[in-house]
């Protein structure tokens, strides 16, 4: 049995993956809205990896004989002010999602809970990889000043974007 601040901390990341799964449809229907089906989809995929997210931490608990518990999602944004504000936002989440998964790795640390700091490596590995995405992208708009036809060109890399499971690869 998992100790209960463990639990508590990974219940309380998959209401922080889930709502990072809205928030990145969110950024999808708005890149949809203005036109940049690459950049919607790109963000479409993000959708997709965090609800994966969601469902590995979700499947640990109840591999540890915890139930999850599941809590209501706060509303997400809506409206940006263009590719370069919702990529910047898109880091600076990224940025926060980070320091909660290096909180819960302090908590297993405390709590000497080898299994879950197993299990969180994965996920610190992964955000460095998160952010990474991201700052490429915002240095690929700051090349072109986020218009013409650079960003014709970076929609189009964008719209490539496939998802793959990668929590199911190990």
């Amino acid at each position: 049995m998992l100790n209960k601040k463990v639990q508590k901390a990974i219940n309380d990341q998959i209401n922080a993956e889930i709502w990072s799964a809205y928030l990145y449809l969110s950024m999808s229907s708005y890149f949809a809205a203005e036109g940049l089906n690459g950049f919607a989809n790109w963000m479409r995929v993000q959708w997709q990896e965090e609800l994966s997210h969601a469902m590995k931490f979700f499947d640990y608990l109840v591999e540890r004989g915890v139930q999850p518990i599941l809590k209501p999602i706060a509303a997400v944004p809506e409206k940006w002010n263009g590719p370069m504000h919702v990529m910047e936002e898109t880091l600076k989440h990224e940025q926060h999602v980070t320091s909660l998964i290096n909180n819960i790795m302090d908590i297993a640390i405390e709590e000497k809970d080898h299994a879950t700091k197993s299990m969180l490596q994965w996920f610190i590995d992964e955000q460095v990889e998160e952010e990474a995405n991201a700052q490429e992208i915002i240095d690929s708009l700051k090349l072109f000043e986020g218009k013409g036809h650079g960003l014709f060109m970076l929609d189009k890399e964008l719209k490539t974007r496939v998802f793959v499971d990668e929590t199911k690869e190990e």
